[in-house]
C-alpha cells in the first residue's frame, strides 16, 4: 500500500510496449486491512470517495440548519415542530426556550450554516472529492505525487469538521458572528464557539493547502506521455487554477484566524479599535487595531472562494455537455484562456464586499471595473457550453439533467450580481434577501446541481454501477422546482427592503406590527416566508431518492463496463473500479480530450490514449485501430 508512486515513475519516458508496471513486484503487494484500506488509505480513489461521502453528510447537517432556520423566520418564537424539545435538551433552555429558537441560536445557526456549506460542503465535494479521484485518472497518473500529504489532508479536513460540530453542544453554543466573523464582533460576544470557529477554520484552510500542493505538482509531473497542456480534458485545467487560487488566497485568512483567536483568548488587539464601547461601557483592549484588516484579510479569500466553488463545478458540466453532445466542446481554446483569465482577476475583485464601509470613490471605481471585467471571461465559459449544444446529438440522462440546469441557474445567479458589483446599487441592496438570492443562485441550483451531475455521471466509474435514471430524474425535477421557489422569492423581498440576519425575517418592520409607519414591509412579502419554509421542505424532501439511490445502487445497480458513456477521456479507459495504481499498462496520450464523431474514425468516439500493446486496452476489450 506505501509504494505508491515508486512503482510508476513520473510519465516522461515511454517504456517498452510490454512493461507492466505491477507485474515486477507482485509479490510485494499484501492486502491491507480495514483500518489502512478505507481509514489511513493514501490512495487518491479511497480519499476521493472519503471526501465525497463526508462532504455530502456535511450538506445534509447545514441544509437542517437551514430548514430550522426558516421555521423561525416564518414563525417567529414558535416552537420548532417535532424537534423543540429535543432541541432544548441538546443545546439548553437558554438557546431554544420551549423548544423555540432564540435569536442567539439563530444566529449561531446561520453562521454555521453558511461556515458548512462553503468550507465543509461544497468545497470538499467540488475540489477534494472529483479532483482526488478524478484528476489523477484524467492525466494518466498512478496517484497523487504526495499521497500520504493526501491522507494527511483529508484527516486535517475532517478535524476540523469534527471541531466545528462540537461547539453547538459547549456553554454558550457556536459561534454567532455571521460565516463572515467579523470583529469586533466575533472577539466580543461571550460564547467560546468562535474560538472553536477559528480553530477549526486553521484545520480547514491547512487541509486545503496540502490538497493545493499536491495538486498543483500532481497535474505538472505526473501526466501521462503526449499529455500536453492542450490535450487536458478542461475538467483538469479548472481544478489546477482553483488549486492555484486556494494555495494563493487561504493563507491571508489563517493568518487573520490565528490573530482573531490572539484577540479572543490573550488580550491582543489586531482588529479591536481603541475606545470600543461594548454593552455600554469602554471596553477593556488596549486598542490600535482595525476592524476592516480583517474584513481585506477575510475577502482577499472569500471572493476568491466563489470561484473555488464554481470552477470545479464548471469542469463537471463541461465533461457531461461533451460525453452527452456527442461532439468536440466549442471553443476548447477560448475556456483555457478564460479559466486561467478568472483565476487572475479573482484577486482584484474583493473589495467589492466592503463599498458599505465608506471606501473612496476612486478605489471603488477601480473595484467595480474589475467585478465588470471578470464577468467577461465566465460569460465567455457560459457561452461555449450553450454554444456545445448547438448540432449536438444530445442524450438525455441524469447527469445531463443537472448540467443543462445549471447553465441557466448560475446566468441567473451571475446576471442578478452585476448590480451588485456597482457600488450605488450595491449600497441599497447589500444588507437585503436581494444579496442571499444571488449567492444562492450561483452555489445552489448552480454549483450543487453541477456536482450532482458529476455524482451520477462518475458513480459507474467507481461501483461499476448505473444509479437508477428513474428516480435520478424524480431527484433533478423536484430540486429544480423547489430550488426555484425557495430562492427567487428573495429577489423580490430584497428589493422591498427585507433586511437578512434577523431572526424574526424582519416582521418588527412589516406592516402586519407597524401599520401606519412610513415603508414598512408589505404583508405580501413577509407571507413569502411561509412559502419559502414549505418549498425548502419540499427541496429536503427531493434529496431522499438521491440519498436511497446511492446506497442501492451499489448493490442493485444496472451493471456496466469500463465506460458505459462512450466517452474519451482517460479516466473511463480503466478497469472499473480502478485498481491500485490506476493503469495496468501505461497509457499514451495520442489526441485531445473530445474527439467524438472524428472525421476519418471508425467509431462514435476516439480515446484520448492508445496502449503500448495496439490490440489490448487496459480492460481487455479490443483497442480502436490507429489512424
Amino acid at each position: 500500500m506505501q509504494a505508491n508512486v515508486q512503482q510508476f515513475p513520473p510519465f516522461r519516458e515511454p517504456k517498452p510496449a510490454h512493461g507492466h508496471g505491477h507485474d515486477n513486484h507482485g509479490h510485494e503487494h499484501h492486502e491491507p486491512g480495514f483500518w489502512n484500506k478505507y481509514i489511513f488509505s493514501s490512495d487518491h480513489k479511497v480519499i476521493g470517495i472519503q471526501y465525497g461521502l463526508t462532504a455530502l453528510c456535511f450538506l445534509l447537517f447545514g441544509f437542517s440548519l437551514m430548514l430550522l432556520m426558516r421555521w423561525q423566520i416564518a414563525h417567529p418564537s414558535q416552537p420548532v415542530p417535532f424537534l423543540g424539545p429535543l432541541l432544548e435538551k441538546m443545546l439548553g433552555s437558554t438557546m431554544a426556550p420551549n423548544g423555540a429558537i432564540s435569536p442567539e441560536l439563530y444566529n449561531a445557526f446561520g453562521a454555521m450554516h453558511g461556515t458548512i456549506m462553503v468550507f465543509l460542503g461544497v468545497v470538499p465535494l467540488a475540489f477534494a472529492a472529483f479532483g482526488n479521484y478524478v484528476v489523477p485518472l484524467m492525466i494518466g497518473a498512478p496517484d497523487m505525487t504526495f499521497p500520504r500529504i493526501n491522507m494527511a489532508s483529508y484527516h486535517a479536513f475532517f478535524l476540523g469538521g469534527v471541531v466545528m460540530f462540537v461547539s453547538f453542544f459547549i456553554p454558550g453554543g457556536a459561534a454567532q458572528a455571521g460565516w463572515t466573523s467579523y470583529s469586533p464582533l466575533a472577539t466580543t460576544i461571550p460564547t467560546n464557539g468562535q474560538a472553536f470557529w477559528l480553530v477549526g477554520m486553521v484545520l480547514l484552510i491547512t487541509s486545503s493547502l496540502l490538497g493545493a500542493v499536491n495538486f498543483i505538482a500532481t497535474i505538472i509531473q505526473l501526466r501521462a506521455p503526449g499529455m500536453t497542456w492542450m490535450r487536458l480534458p478542461w475538467f483538469v485545467w479548472a481544478q489546477f487554477v482553483t488549486a492555484f487560487i486556494l494555495l494563493l488566497a487561504f493563507p491571508p485568512l489563517e493568518a487573520a484566524g490565528v490573530l482573531q483567536l490572539m484577540d479572543n483568548a490573550l488580550g491582543t488587539s489586531f482588529f479591536l479599535p481603541t475606545g470600543l464601547a461594548v454593552a455600554g461601557k469602554v471596553g477593556e483592549a488596549s486598542g490600535g487595531g482595525s476592524p476592516l484588516l480583517w474584513q481585506h484579510l477575510f475577502w482577499f479569500l472569500g471572493h476568491p472562494e466563489v470561484y473555488v466553488l464554481i470552477l470545479p463545478a464548471m469542469g463537471v458540466v463541461v465533461e457531461v455537455i461533451a460525453n452527452n453532445t456527442r461532439k468536440p466542446i466549442w471553443g476548447y481554446k477560448s475556456l483555457v484562456y478564460s479559466v486561467l483569465a478568472v483565476g487572475f482577476l479573482s484577486f482584484i475583485v474583493w473589495a467589492h464586499h466592503m463599498y458599505m464601509t465608506g471606501m473612496g470613490q476612486k478605489i471603488a471605481t477601480f473595484f467595480q471595473a474589475t467585478t465588470m471585467i471578470i464577468s467577461i471571461p465566465s460569460v465567455i465559459i457560459l457561452t461555449c457550453m450553450f454554444l456545445s449544444l448547438w448540432g449536438g446529438s444530445i442524450r438525455i440522462n441524469t447527469p445531463m439533467l443537472f448540467a443543462l440546469a445549471f447553465l441557466p441557474m448560475f446566468g441567473i445567479g451571475g446576471l442578478t450580481g452585476l448590480p451588485l458589483g456597482l457600488a450605488a446599487a450595491d449600497l441599497y441592496l447589500h444588507d437585503t434577501y436581494y444579496i442571499i438570492a444571488h449567492f444562492h443562485y450561483v452555489v445552489a441550483p448552480g454549483t450543487i446541481f453541477a456536482l450532482f451531475a458529476g455524482v451520477y455521471f462518475w458513480y459507474p466509474k467507481m461501483t461499476g454501477r448505473k444509479m437508477n435514471e428513474f428516480w435520478g430524474s424524480v431527484h433533478f425535477w423536484c430540486s429544480l422546482v423547489f430550488m426555484n421557489l425557495v430562492f427567487m422569492p428573495m429577489f423580490a423581498q430584497g428589493i422591498k427592503g427585507m433586511i437578512r440576519r434577523m431572526s424574526d425575517g424582519g416582521v418588527n418592520y412589516s406592516a402586519k406590527l407597524v401599520p401606519n409607519a412610513i415603508d414598512t414591509l408589505p404583508g405580501s412579502v413577509m407571507e413569502l416566508n411561509t412559502w419559502i419554509l414549505w418549498a425548502a421542505v419540499g427541496l429536503g424532501l427531493a434529496q431522499i431518492p438521491f440519498i436511497i439511490n446511492v446506497f442501492w445502487s451499489i448493490k442493485h445497480g444496472e451493471k456496466v463496463g469500463d465506460n458505459p458513456w462512450e466517452a474519451t477521456t482517460l479516466d473511463w479507459h480503466t478497469p472499473t473500479p480502478p485498481p491500485h495504481g490506476n493503469f495496468p499498462l501505461q497509457p499514451h496520450i495520442v489526441r485531445g480530450p473530445y474527439e467524438y464523431n472524428a472525421p476519418g474514425y471508425e467509431g462514435s468516439f476516439a480515446p484520448q490514449a492508445e496502449f503500448p500493446d495496439a490490440h489490448v486496452a487496459p480492460h481487455g476489450n479490443p483497442a480502436p485501430a490507429h489512424h
